[in-house]
């Protein structure tokens, strides 16, 4: 089934009795363990990125949709809870990066099974595959949503309500608080928004002893029923009744999210070996029963006779047993270490890589660099050139008009002095005439 729209997102009790989980074998209190454990972990790494309430709020509500839906068989919880917060980080317009989110889920999980913080490498191969397990599980969740993720949280109406109802002040911070523990339940997938805020209004009265009108009903105004508000109390109260919510192992794509050597070396630790099981009949007293005919009493002792021979027989065979167990266990050991050996290698290979790399980089920005330089040195040159040629050219010219200037003089004199030795030479004459 793919939603359509808000509507198509709430459930009947029958539906949940039914849900993919029942199917696949586990139980209804470890589902709902399971179920608060994952909103535990959605609330806790939202304080830890400084996200607002609004974010977990939607984050807790996409997860309990995306279980209605599929098994927690199927997908691990842990992983499942860190998609539902990244997508609702950039849903209500405060996104964080998929890193600051494996890296808050991985310190989460380090101090949940009490283990060594751990450096995570950004360049190591577990962080990348961390990081493609959490882009393929946020896939998930959106198709099964059918890319329709609008939610509708009962805070916005809880204010309305109390305004309306004229109740004291310190009501107010009681119900927002029912309001944020009932996003830990079934109640938003189960109820409205609406019904939700009626119920968490009326059990913060009920707990300040504040009196609500009655007479006519106060739920009518805001379109709830009685029934609705009672079974919203009870879940409630149901959940404070609960101790606090540990993980129970159900997936089977791992139990971890951060895939630690360490967790996985305790977890091959911790499986019990194969140890033949004894019979109940081999355990039982070899008395004949009362009341019972010859025949019986023949084929008791017979019985009887046949176990005490076959037991050294089934000693031999658990011997065995343990003794390949020994084996098995040994060479379970030799894997892990050959395993520990080549992620080392890989690890280190993939350091040497990324220095490589970061090497070629920096020798071809110095290449890059350096061709630059280069390039500048040219320009400059080439404008040194032409402002030289333009300087000459300038030179030039104004050397070719003082020349031309000095000529025009000279011309200019040589014809004054001709024509002053033509004047005198006439004078002359007319001297010697006279």
């Amino acid at each position: 089934m793919i939603y359509t729209a808000i509507d198509t997102f709430y459930l009947t009790d029958e539906q949940l009795q039914n849900s993919p989980s029942r199917k696949d074998g586990i139980d209804e209190a470890t589902e709902t363990t399971l179920r608060i454990y994952g909103c535990d972990l959605i609330q806790e790494s939202g304080i830890l990125l400084r996200l607002p309430q609004a974010v977990m709020a939607t984050g807790q509500v996409l997860f309990h949709r995306f279980y209605c839906k599929k098994s927690f068989a199927r997908f691990n919880v842990k992983k499942v809870a860190a998609s539902c917060v990244w997508l609702a980080s950039k849903l209500e317009e405060s996104p964080r990066k998929a890193r600051q989110v494996i890296i808050v889920f991985h310190r989460m999980e380090c101090r949940r099974e009490n283990l060594p913080i751990e450096h995570l490498d950004l360049y190591s191969k577990k962080y990348v595959d961390l990081k493609m397990e959490l882009s393929r599980t946020e896939r998930h969740i959106l198709k099964e949503m059918g890319f329709i993720c609008h939610v509708e949280h009962p805070h916005k109406f809880i204010s309305n309500y109390l305004a309306t109802l004229e109740t004291p002040p310190e009501l107010r911070q009681e119900a927002w608080n029912l309001a944020n523990d009932s996003l830990r339940t079934t109640l938003c997938v189960r109820f409205k928004s609406e019904v939700v805020a009626c119920g968490v209004v009326y059990a913060a009265a009920r707990r300040f002893q504040v009196p609500l009108p009655e007479n006519p009903p106060w739920w009518k105004a805001f379109d709830a029923e009685k029934s609705g508000i009672d079974e919203v109390c009870r879940v409630l109260a149901h959940l404070y009744s609960l101790p606090k919510a540990q993980y129970t192992p159900v997936s089977k794509d791992g139990d971890s999210f951060t895939f630690s050597n360490k967790s996985i070396e305790s977890k091959s630790q911790s499986t019990p070996k194969d140890v033949p099981q004894s019979s109940p009949l081999g355990d039982a007293d070899t008395a004949v029963p009362k009341g019972a005919t010859g025949e019986a009493d023949i084929e008791s002792v017979g019985v009887a006779l046949v176990k005490q021979i076959d037991k050294p027989r089934e000693s031999k065979k658990s011997d065995d047993e343990s003794k390949s167990a020994a084996t098995d266990g040994g060479a379970r050991d030799e894997l892990t270490l050959k395993s520990k050996s080549d992620r080392k290698m890989e690890a280190s290979g993939d350091i040497r890589r990324d220095r490589d790399r970061d090497r070629d980089r920096t020798k071809s920005r110095d290449r890059d660099r350096g061709r630059d330089s280069d390039r500048e040195r040219e320009r400059e040159e080439i404008e040194r050139d032409k402002h030289k040629d333009r300087r000459r050219s300038r030179e030039r010219s104004k050397e070719t008009g003082h020349s031309e200037k000095s000529k025009h003089h000279s011309s200019r004199g040589m014809n004054r002095d001709y024509h002053g030795s033509s004047y005198s030479s006439r004078e002359k004459d007319r001297h010697r005439h006279h």
